[in-house]
């Protein structure tokens, strides 16, 4: 069940930390302290420090627009990420560097001490509002471990300013693109069996000579007129179950043949430009496993670009453009429109 707007408070996995408890547990009224920096930024004043995740997730809360639809802002939380987070944190020994930011509330009565040097707030459930960071926070409440984690603390904002704020944070502070990310997994050693098979078909679709995609690839980045790792993978989770004996020249052999017959009849229509679309690159992959089917049972298993041809061509003789762009909006109607024309033309 996702949690309630107000603290984070899980049911009883607080109890069960691992990380050496303070002489004891701090109570609802407790004043807190911990050393911390000030920082002034565009008029603005922001704390920054470090906490343990025990106490952040017992004095933090979140607003939601599903939960506060006038006052509220941010996304419904995700249980499964949480949980992931919190695996990372008690399994993997994962560091967490990335600084949760927070807005002070008017019950957490904070202030500078210390010569300004630590800052004192009373620890209550809503002391702060999460505004970046809220399925760090969650991941904390149901890790088993605690840890000490970098925050970022701002004071005195209204709830204009920590909606802009939340904007702000949301689309000017990028997270890295998916496609670097699937591009550098092997140098961190983060690859399963199926993510280094699915690098190697697509590094070949890449470099080899006779690839049909020669020149069409983006291996680390999203570039318009290229398929991406991302699109590829997705567009590759239906072909791989297709193969007994999966390796990724056997792979490449057999749907490299495959998308250069359909790039072919792409050409008579004159569409062979939209190949590297990801909704068609998707649909036209998610067509290979019938493909293949019928492929193999009127020549057998010994795949060429026209034994693939002889099936496609049909398939595609009877398409307009206007028909294929109606149909080019999604993956699911376009995957449809293939396959109503294979059972249209063909009978085994």
């Amino acid at each position: 069940m996702l949690p309630e707007v107000g603290p984070f408070r899980f049911g009883t996995q607080m109890a069960t930390r691992t990380l050496a408890k303070r002489a004891h547990d701090p109570v609802h009224g407790d004043r807190l302290r911990y050393s911390a920096a000030l920082i002034l930024q565009a008029g603005k004043q922001f704390y920054s420090l470090t906490m343990p995740t025990d106490v952040l997730a017992k004095c933090c809360y979140v607003t939601s627009r599903d939960k506060d639809p006038e006052q509220g802002f941010q996304r419904t939380l995700d249980k499964k990420r949480a949980q992931d987070i919190a695996r990372y944190i008690d399994t993997q020994e994962g560091t967490i560097p990335g600084s949760i930011i927070l807005s002070a509330q008017p019950q957490a009565q904070l202030k500078l001490i210390g010569g300004g040097k630590t800052i004192e707030f009373s620890f209550q459930p809503k002391s702060f509002l999460v505004l970046d960071g809220q399925h760090r926070v969650y991941g904390f409440s149901l890790a088993e471990s605690a840890l000490r984690v970098p925050v970022v603390i701002y004071s005195g904002l209204t709830p204009t300013e920590e909606a802009r704020l939340f904007i702000d944070i949301n689309t000017k502070q990028r997270q890295v693109p998916n496609e670097l990310l699937l591009d550098i997994k092997q140098l961190a050693e983060r690859e399963d069996d199926r993510d280094a098979l699915l690098r190697e078909i697509f590094d070949l679709f890449s470099e080899e000579p006779s690839s049909s995609l020669m020149g069409l690839m983006s291996s680390a980045a999203r570039q318009k007129g290229k398929i991406s790792r991302v699109t590829f993978n997705l567009a590759f989770k239906t072909v791989l179950p297709v193969f007994n004996t999966p390796t990724a020249h056997s792979i490449f052999s057999v749907t490299n043949a495959y998308v250069a017959a359909f790039i072919d009849a792409l050409a008579e229509l004159g569409l062979q430009d939209r190949i590297t679309s990801p909704t068609i690159f998707r649909a036209i992959m998610d067509t290979f496993p019938e493909v293949a089917r019928i492929s193999a049972a009127q020549h057998g298993k010994s795949f060429t670009k026209a034994k693939f041809s002889a099936v496609i061509n049909p398939i595609v003789q009877g398409l307009t453009v206007g028909k294929f762009e109606k149909n080019a909006k999604t993956v699911k109607d376009m995957s449809a429109m293939f396959a109503k024309s294979i059972a249209k033309d063909f009978s085994i």
